[in-house]
C-alpha cells in the first residue's frame, strides 16, 4: 500500500487487487437535505424495478403469457440488473459520480417510456431488461452516501438511505396498483418516466459537485478487480450469499401474491392488492435503528435475530386463507427482517474495504439480483404446482437454509 496526502485532504492508496484510488482522508459528512434526496431517488429508481409485481395478471393478460410463467417478467428486470451491477456499478470507483448518476437516470427515463409503449412481449421483457440494467444507480448512490458519511456514522448513513430503497419496493406495488386501476398498467411506467427524468435534472444540481482526483485505469481492469474481492475478502462471500437466500426469499413472497389475491375467493383489485405493501413498511422504519447496532459492533447477533425472524414470518403467510391479517402480520415480520439483514450486509462490507465501496456494493449485490430472479421464478412455478403452500414451504425451506449458512460462517467478520 503506498499513501499519499494530496493538497492536504485526500489519501491515495494503491491495491493489488484493483486500480489506485484517491478518496477523502476525512469525509465531508452527509447533510440532512442530501440524505433526504439520496433516498428519495433510490426509492424512485428501485420501485422501476418493483412495479411488475401487482401488474404480472394484467401483462399476462395483455400479452397472452401463462400465469404459471409470467414470473418471467420480473425475471429478466433482475438479471438486467445483476449485468448492471457488474458492468456499470463498479464505475462510481472510477468516474465521476454526479454525471454517471444523472446520465443513468436520464437513460432509465427513456427505458420506462419503451416500457409503456410496448407493442409486444418480446418488446415488453428487453425493455424491463434495460430498466434493470439502469437501476443500478441506487447502489451508486448508496456506496456515495457511504463515503461522505463520517467513519463513525457509516452505518446510519447507509441505513437511512437504505429506508429510500426499501420505501420504494413497497409503494411501488400500492402506486403501480391505484395507478392501474385508474388508467391501465402502461400508464404506471410513463408516469414514472416523466418523474425519473426530473430526479436526473435535480441530481445533477444537488450531488456535490467536486471529487477528489480518480486515476485512469483500462475498463476490464476494474472489473477483475471485483472478481479478486471476493476471493480476497471473504466477509463479503459470506454476506453476498446471505444477501442471495433473503432475497430469494422476499420474491418467493411477492412474485406469485398477485395471483391468489386477485382470484376467487379474494378477487382484489389492484389498489387492494398493493395495499399489503404498505404493510412492509416497517422495513424501513428498522433500517436505520440496524446501521446505528452494526456502528456498534452487533452486526452477528441482528443477522442472527433477523434470518430468525425471515423464516417464522412464513407461518402467518401459509394461514392466509384463514385471515388476510395474518398475511399482513406476516409481510411485517417477513420485511423487517430481510431489510435489517440487508443493511447490516452493506455495513459490514463497507466499513472492511472504504477503498472500494462502489465495487463491493456492485458485487455483492449482484448476488441480491440473482437471488431476485430465483426466487420470482421458482416461487411462480411452486404455485403454478401446489398452490399457496407450496410457495409457503419453498419460504420456509429458503429460512432455514440461510440460518445454517450463517451459523456455520460466524467465524467469518463481526
Amino acid at each position: 500500500m503506498n499513501v499519499q496526502v494530496v493538497n492536504g485532504a485526500a489519501t491515495k492508496v494503491e491495491r493489488s487487487d484493483g486500480p489506485p484510488l484517491v478518496t477523502p482522508a476525512s469525509p465531508p459528512g452527509l447533510s440532512r437535505m442530501t440524505a433526504l434526496v439520496f433516498s428519495i431517488a433510490c426509492g424512485l429508481s428501485v420501485a422501476n424495478v418493483y412495479f411488475a409485481h401487482p401488474l404480472l395478471d394484467a401483462m399476462a393478460h395483455d400479452f397472452g403469457i401463462a400465469p404459471a410463467s409470467i414470473g418471467i417478467v420480473v425475471t429478466v428486470t433482475q438479471i438486467g440488473y445483476a449485468l448492471g451491477l457488474f458492468f456499470i456499478v463498479p464505475l462510481g470507483d472510477l468516474f465521476d459520480r454526479r454525471k454517471l448518476i444523472a446520465g443513468q437516470a436520464v437513460l432509465s427515463g427513456v427505458a420506462l417510456i419503451a416500457v409503456g409503449a410496448a407493442p409486444n412481449a418480446a418488446m415488453l421483457l428487453a425493455s424491463l431488461a434495460v430498466v434493470g440494467l439502469l437501476a443500478v444507480v441506487v447502489q451508486v448512490l448508496v456506496a456515495y452516501a457511504a463515503d461522505l458519511a463520517a467513519p463513525s456514522q457509516g452505518g446510519r448513513a447507509v441505513g437511512t438511505v437504505t429506508s429510500g430503497v426499501i420505501l420504494g419496493m413497497l409503494l411501488a406495488r400500492f402506486v403501480a396498483g391505484v395507478v392501474a386501476d385508474f388508467a391501465g398498467w402502461r400508464w404506471v411506467y410513463l408516469i414514472s418516466a416523466a418523474l425519473t427524468l426530473v430526479m436526473a435534472v435535480l441530481l445533477y444540481f444537488v450531488l456535490p459537485r467536486h471529487e477528489a482526483e480518480r486515476p485512469s485505469t483500462c475498463y476490464p481492469r476494474l472489473l477483475a478487480s471485483v472478481v479478486l474481492l471476493f476471493v480476497k475478502e471473504p466477509l463479503l462471500r459470506v454476506r453476498a450469499v446471505l444477501a442471495l437466500l433473503i432475497f430469494a426469499s422476499f420474491n418467493v413472497l411477492w412474485a406469485p401474491l398477485v395471483l391468489p389475491l386477485s382470484a376467487p375467493p379474494f378477487s382484489l383489485s389492484h389498489t387492494a392488492i398493493g395495499l399489503f405493501g404498505l404493510a412492509g413498511d416497517a422495513g424501513a422504519l428498522g433500517a436505520r435503528w440496524t446501521g446505528g447496532l452494526v456502528d456498534r459492533g452487533r452486526g452477528q447477533l441482528v443477522t442472527g435475530l433477523s434470518l430468525l425472524l425471515m423464516t417464522a414470518a412464513w407461518l402467518p403467510i401459509a394461514f392466509m386463507g384463514m385471515s388476510l391479517w395474518l398475511l399482513v402480520a406476516g409481510i411485517v415480520m417477513l420485511d423487517l427482517a430481510i431489510q435489517a439483514t440487508h443493511v447490516t450486509n452493506q455495513s459490514l462490507i463497507f466499513a472492511r474495504r472504504p477503498d472500494a465501496r462502489s465495487r463491493l456494493v456492485g458485487g455483492y449485490m449482484i448476488f441480491y439480483s440473482l437471488g431476485s430472479a430465483l426466487g420470482s421464478i421458482v416461487s411462480t412455478m411452486a404455485y403454478g404446482v401446489a398452490g399457496w403452500s407450496g410457495v409457503s414451504l419453498l419460504g420456509v425451506g429458503i429460512g432455514l437454509l440461510a440460518l445454517l449458512f450463517w451459523a456455520l460462517s460466524l467465524r467469518v467478520g463481526r
